[in-house]
């Protein structure tokens, strides 16, 4: 079975073709660097529109992505909407992920309190949002990524095998 992962970019200016993605292309390189199973990469840049962030999210999760990650509208500006989508089609809300994130990325800049990053559970795909600069995103990943293969086996998802040289991770041990 091949793992699949979801990168989502939501942003206006990367969609109309005014800047490259950098945001997208740094959760990839995280992801290349912990991930040591086998697995292909779904890659969508999308308007900051709610409808648009919820149709590829939920196409993602039918796809059998595992695992999604978005980057961008996470702030509060009117066009930033990802929470919105997220929490609207998400079955099940993980706040911890969000908590954890701004406390992390407290460490650098004050203005994270401005972030309202989230996680959530949708079907079989545990979807995270991420915020959109490039230095946080890999901040924000090395905070949450722990976690991540143990919830993806919760979910009935796929074995995450990571790079333990690169992260380390918990799974608890088995009876």
């Amino acid at each position: 079975m091949s793992i699949k992962i979801g990168v989502l970019t939501v942003s206006d200016r990367a969609f109309n073709g005014v800047y490259e993605d950098a945001s997208g292309k740094a959760i990839e390189e995280v992801l290349r660097k912990y991930i040591s199973s086998e697995w292909n990469l779904n890659y969508q840049i999308v308007a900051d529109e709610q409808i648009e962030i919820e149709k590829t999210l939920i196409n993602m999760s039918n796809q059998k992505c595992c695992l999604i990650f978005t980057t961008g509208g996470t702030g509060p500006a009117k066009r930033d909407v990802t929470v919105e989508a997220t929490e609207s089609i998400c079955q099940k809300i993980l706040p911890g992920f969000g908590e954890l994130m701004r406390k992390v990325s407290l460490e650098s800049v004050p203005t994270a309190i401005l972030s309202r990053q989230t996680a959530g559970i949708l079907n079989e795909s545990l979807i995270v949002n991420l915020p959109g600069k490039p230095a946080a995103i890999e901040e924000c990943m090395q905070a949450v990524f722990p976690a991540i293969p143990y919830c993806i086996d919760l979910i009935d998802g796929p074995f995450l095998e990571v790079n333990e040289s690169e992260i380390k991770i918990f799974r608890p041990k088995s009876k």
